[in-house]
């Protein structure tokens, strides 16, 4: 490679997916016909609903912030950095859905867009990246409804997990009809056989098809008639594929043409006979453990080792999510709705063991990483149980019944996998289950009387969240916390100055600051040194603006920059910086089977600590806010 512009290309793209599936020459070639652009802070790339270009975007350094209108507001859909790609025409639509501007001054290539095209296409590898990429942004899997059962016995084997290059299996029973045929006898057929689509044929070669949403969108449009044939209201022209179509492959095609169905014939195309049909729930029965499937095989779980199965088969779902580059927001919103249902069913098979019903309303609590909505990995348990006040003679008999069933819930989440919290803070323990009354005295103290040990308790209860029970309960202790916010200042200072306790990680020469003694003597604390002062300052805040509704920490941040627009920007930037810190240390977890909180530098590369430096940028402004607004100065 003569260029040296396009030899230093190549030494970058190498390192990042899909580029670095690619073979050497492959990329070589396409390199050559890249280019260098350089933007200025707040420049745009491009705008939605501007035609498409005839190339795409690689950030080489700095940032690119991609943003779509979500009603009145502008909302950040995510933040490219280096080595991820953007702009690339996926679909069959000729503009971009979304805005694309530089976060701050930031160097990109581009790559010719028909090139790359032509070796996706050839690359199963980077087509089932590109899969991955494109539908975590067009479609929440929890929208989709599928039947079938999965294995209740299951050991996870990631390299089963790779079913992008394997071979479709597809339905060979075929009802068709002819072009001909009256639509009332089309959608007669469909109901008989119970199926999503008729192939609609001439000569055993397929024409069209008509699915249950030609039937919606004739019947919405107001087009059939008594006489309506088939071939009128039919979706032509037929999308086909070949009899040896990858799962993968056929999963890009669907989602390309926006359709359910794929027709296989013997030859791929329209012109040979139809010997099959391939629908968007034979790809997700292919890839097994959707998260659709697992919360299914969840809610039916009858006993604590099929749970732990199940949630085996998650931690399989995680790494291929890691491993395809997708969203945080995507995957802290699916595993969300898996732990909830995870819980849930956990406290339901707990009941099902106890004596008696519950004796008045209850509510379990997570709290803690699982309360915001960050626990991705296996974990200490943080949890606490509020039940509803009783009569002083049955308080007693009352309390010992929730302790009885916490330390059930507790011994089965353990067996899951969450090992017992090493301080006690679950609701098997007496002092976190409490009624009502009590826990609103308990909080009451915590917040008009802190200390730097009640600090320490304010950090795991304030970020509380129900996954069982009764809401309208935790409401009423809601409101009592909130009530006795407004009336203690000092709460806001103590907590203010304990989000201050970890100063940003890096020393006056931008070296990291590691632990400098003890089991992990020269190891990166990413849990303590980079994220806790991020989730600390977005408590406090979220607190002194009666933020209820959200516990996350990059949407309580996303809610900040709305509620104070002189520091959107910095909000911003600590959201961007947190989803990135917590992918960092799952990812780190996940490669060396413990909680990622530990980090040996000398394991990293140079792309990956630059990345991890660039998150703490936005510490020392933070924490500066948090200084002036609460005056942590004056306490001693």
């Amino acid at each position: 490679m003569q260029n040296t512009i396009a030899r230093r290309i190549y030494d970058f793209l190498k390192q990042f997916p899909p580029f670095s599936f690619m073979a050497k020459d492959d990329l070589i070639t396409i390199c050559t016909k890249a280019k260098v652009v350089y933007l200025d802070k707040d420049q745009i790339v491009f705008e939605r609903d501007q035609s498409y270009q005839d190339h795409f975007y690689i950030v080489q350094q700095g940032a690119v912030k991609i943003t779509r209108p979500s009603g009145d507001i502008i909302k950040v859909v995510d933040i490219c950095d280096e080595g991820d790609l953007f702009g690339l025409k996926v679909t069959s639509g000729n503009t971009y859905r979304t805005t694309a501007t530089a976060n701050e001054e930031t160097i990109l290539y581009t790559l010719p867009m028909g090139d790359f095209s032509a070796f996706a296409k050839a690359n199963k590898a980077i087509s089932n990246y590109l899969i991955a990429i494109y539908a975590s942004n067009i479609k929440d899997p929890y929208t989709l409804q599928h039947s079938g059962d999965l294995l209740n016995t299951y050991e996870p084997d990631r390299n089963t997990d790779l079913l992008g290059i394997e071979k479709a299996k597809y339905s060979t029973k075929i009802i068709s009809c002819s072009p001909e045929n009256l639509v009332k006898e089309g959608a007669k057929l469909m109901q008989e056989h119970k199926i999503g689509c008729l192939v609609v044929c001439n000569d055993k070669k397929p024409l069209g098809v008509l699915t249950n949403r030609e039937l919606r969108n004739a019947v919405a449009n107001d087009i059939l008639r008594e006489g309506t044939a088939v071939q009128e209201i039919m979706a032509q022209p037929v999308i086909c594929a070949p009899p040896d179509v990858t799962v993968g492959q056929a999963q890009l095609i669907l989602l390309k043409n926006g359709i359910s169905h794929l027709i296989i014939t013997e030859d791929g195309t329209s012109e040979s006979k139809v010997i099959g049909v391939l629908s968007k729930h034979d790809i997700v029965v292919a890839f097994g453990n959707s998260p659709a499937e697992l919360i299914k095989e969840i809610k039916r779980a009858p006993k604590t080792k099929i749970l732990r199965a199940a949630w085996q088969k998650a931690m399989v779902l995680l790494q291929r999510y890691l491993d395809q580059n997708l969203p945080l927001s995507h995957i802290l919103n699916i595993f969300s709705e898996l732990k909830d249902a995870l819980l849930h069913r956990t406290m339901e098979l707990s009941l099902r063991k106890m004596e008696s019903d519950p004796p008045v309303d209850f509510v379990w609590l997570a709290l803690g990483s699982q309360g915001r909505n960050e626990q991705l990995l296996y974990t200490d348990q943080d949890n606490a149980l509020l039940y509803e006040n009783m009569p002083d003679d049955e308080s007693e008999a009352t309390k010992s019944y929730f302790i009885r069933l916490a330390n059930r819930m507790n011994k089965r989440l353990h067996k899951i996998g969450y090992a017992y919290c090493p301080a006690d803070m679950m609701g098997s323990n007496p002092l976190y289950c409490l009624s009502l009354e009590e826990w609103q005295v308990q909080f009451s103290s915590w917040i008009m009387n802190p200390t730097p040990q009640s600090m320490l308790l304010s950090g795991i209860f304030f970020d509380y969240r129900p996954v069982y029970g009764s809401n309208l309960l935790l409401d009423e202790l809601t409101t009592h916390i909130y009530s006795q916010l407004t009336t203690s200042s000092v709460f806001f200072r103590f907590m203010a100055k304990d989000a201050l306790k970890n100063p940003p990680p890096v020393s006056f020469f931008r070296n990291f600051l590691v632990e400098s003694d003890g089991e992990h003597k020269d190891e990166f604390d990413i849990k303590n040194r980079a994220m806790a002062p991020l989730i600390s300052g977005a408590r406090v805040l979220a607190l002194y603006h009666h933020i209820r509704d959200v516990n996350n920490t990059a949407q309580r941040f996303e809610r900040l920059s709305q509620l104070e627009p002189e520091n959107k920007e910095l909000y911003e930037s600590c959201a961007y910086a947190f989803k990135a810190l917590l992918k960092f240390r799952v990812k780190q977890g996940l490669k060396n089977d413990n909680s990622g909180r530990f980090i040996n530098l000398s394991d990293l590369s140079k792309s990956e600590k630059l990345k991890l430096k660039r998150c703490f940028k936005p510490l020392r402004d933070l924490q500066e806010v948090l200084r002036i607004r609460f005056q942590t100065q004056n306490l001693s």
